[in-house]
Order: structure tokens, then sequence, then C-alpha cells
């Protein structure tokens, strides 16, 4: 007797969560991910930078593809050298050093998209300057938070706290996810997965701000509730995003994640976020 191929590729195919997920490979790829950001942190901490341009560079050319299909021409060198050099003077330069090679990339932006003609001008150019923004600026201040000697775990604070949002809200939102909490952005965010990513942020943050950085209570779990309320913006943004485009995953690099700017959406909206709260709440040393 003849197999349908229909029943035969469902019953080959791995084996998918609620959410759409295969668990088993989004747990292994999302442990591998944290495992590097733990190793490059606790050994030589300028080589998370490396993997956070490696990131960055992924991130750019999803986010290009992506907006080539809506005949959007993003003027990738100019943002990619821009990004480098933004993030480079973070790191090793003072604040204006940055600050100034924002404004020359702008400059290179405007500059570089002129032998391309009038048409599309404006929407090229403003692309550029939205992936400036949301890529390198926002990462800069992962940058900021490493300079201090306790940078890396200024660092590893805020990729825990994050990390816990999209766990905290992924489980709770697949075993008790009932009421929809953005259904024309996100379909599958619902409330009581941001309760869940709320109640998983209160307590990382008050750990890691409590016994990482020797700082107090109040001061973490403070941290955690900004950080959940960035992370679910950034969320909100990247699908915002995919829905204007009319795409269902940025990339598909990280099996059961989709690209890498799937997994640094919500990273990139709370950095500047915890890099001012500690930055008011702890001494750096």
């Amino acid at each position: 007797m003849a197999t349908d191929p229909q029943t035969q590729q469902e019953t080959t195919e791995p084996p998918k969560g609620r959410a759409g997920r295969n668990l088993p490979v989004a747990i292994g790829v999302g442990l591998g991910l944290g495992g590097l950001v733990v190793l490059t942190l606790l050994t030589v901490k300028a080589t998370f930078l490396l993997y956070m341009g490696i990131a960055l560079a992924i991130a750019l050319t999803e986010l290009t593809s992506a907006l080539a299909k809506r005949d959007i021409n993003l003027p990738v060198i100019p943002v990619a050298a821009g990004g480098a050099a933004i993030i480079t003077c973070t790191y090793w330069l003072k604040p204006q050093n940055a600050l100034a090679a924002l404004g020359l990339t702008v400059v290179a932006i405007f500059a570089w998209r002129l032998s391309g003609g009038a048409s599309g001008y404006v929407k090229d150019m403003t692309a550029g300057i939205f992936a400036v923004a949301y890529l390198p600026l926002l990462a800069s201040f992962v940058a900021a938070m490493l300079v201090p000697a306790d940078g890396p775990r200024r660092v590893l604070t805020f990729v825990i706290i994050t990390i816990c949002s999209d766990i905290g809200g992924y489980f709770a939102g697949i075993t008790a996810g009932r009421h929809k909490m953005a259904p024309l952005i996100s379909p599958k965010k619902t409330w009581e997965g941001f309760a869940g990513s709320t109640a998983a942020c209160l307590i990382a943050g008050w750990l890691c701000v409590t016994y990482l950085l020797h700082g107090h209570p109040w001061q973490g779990v403070l941290t955690g509730a900004a950080v959940v309320l960035a992370a679910t913006v950034g969320d909100l943004v990247e699908s915002m995003i995919k829905r204007d485009l009319d795409i269902k995953d940025m990339g598909t690099l990280l099996p059961g994640h989709g690209g890498v700017l799937e997994r640094l959406d919500s990273l990139l909206v709370a950095a500047p976020v915890v890099w001012f709260l500690l930055y008011l709440f702890i001494p750096a040393r």
C-alpha cells in the first residue's frame, strides 16, 4: 500500500511545542549561544565584542534581505563600517568619540545613496539610519557596560535578566496562555506569558544584582521590572517589522529560533535601560 507523502512527512518531522518551536533543538541552540556568552565574558572580555560583532553583522544581513523584499535598498557598507566604529569608540575611547562616529555614519549614509538617483532615496536613506540606530547604536550600550573592571558581570547580569524574560514568557505562555496581549502585532503573545516574564525577570534581577554586582535587592527587582517592559517592547517592535514586511522570520540560521535578529530583539532594546540603571545603582569597579 502506498504511503501518503503528507502523512509520512508529518510522522518524520520533529515534534513541536504549542508555540511552533522544536523545543529540544531550540533549547540546545540557546544553551550553545549562552555558553559562548559566558566563555567570552569570563576569559578575555574583549572577545565578547567580537562575538557580539559577528551576531550584529549577521543580523544586519538578515535585515537587509528582509527590507529588499519591499524594494528598500539598505546602504550596507556605511551602516556596517559606521556601526563597527560606534562600538569600537564606545569601548576603547571616550563617549564623545562614539557620538562623533554616529554623526559621521549618518553623513556617510546621506552621501552613499546619492549616486543611486532620486527614486527611493528617502526610504533607502531612512532605512539606513534606522538600521544604525536599531543595531549598533543600541548594542553600543552593551559595550559601555563592558568597560569597567566589573564589566563582564554587568553584561552577564544584563543577558541573564533579559533571557529570563523570554524563558519565563515562553513557558508561561504555552502552559497557561489564554488572553492575547497584542493580537494584531504578535498573536502568540499573551498576558499570562507577560506575567511569567515579569516573575522570571524580578527573580533574576534580584539574584543577579544582589550576588553578582553586590547591589541592594530592591535595585535588582527594579532592574528586572524595567527589563521586562523593555524586552516586551523589543519583541513587539520586531514582530511589527516582520508584519510590515510580510515575513514570518528574519532568517533561518538558528534552528528552533529563526534568525539571529529574533534572538537579539529584546536584548537590543533592553541594553540602554540596563546600562542606565546599573550606572545609577552600582559604582563602577
